[in-house]
């Protein structure tokens, strides 16, 4: 066991335990979930993207915030990141295959929302 990561054993399986504050896999979800995760794997679902398409594509992301998210989601296994030696130097990121299938509930989640949704400018009717 490692120390501090709490593992329980369910059967054959052994799996982190999210609710303990030590678990490098509620990392993960702090991140997948942060307020701007989420809009990044969402944006890299169907394309690779670089940096500046990213920015662009997110709306109201700083700079700074993109670079931080994409640091951590690099670092959590969750997108790739490729660095292309020229000047200045073009960087694009994608998802992993961890990344796009963490990713697919999300657009799941996303794609339910914006179809569910009423135009704007029209009542929402309650769904019968």
């Amino acid at each position: 066991m490692a120390e501090g990561a709490q593992l329980t054993q369910t059967g054959a399986d052994q799996r982190y335990d999210v609710f303990h504050t030590d678990c490098p896999a509620r990392d993960v979800v702090d991140h997948v979930t942060s307020r701007w995760g989420v809009w990044v794997l969402i944006a890299l679902r169907n394309t690779d993207l670089r940096f500046y398409e990213l920015r662009e594509s997110i709306r109201g992301i700083s700079e700074k915030m993109l670079a931080q998210t994409l640091r951590a989601l690099v670092q959590d296994g969750l997108v790739w990141r490729e660095v292309e030696p020229t000047t200045p130097p073009q960087v694009t990121y994608g998802l992993t295959e961890f990344g796009r299938e963490v990713g697919e509930p999300l657009t799941e989640l996303f794609d339910r929302i914006t179809l569910r949704m009423a135009p704007r400018g029209e009542e929402q009717r309650p769904a019968r």
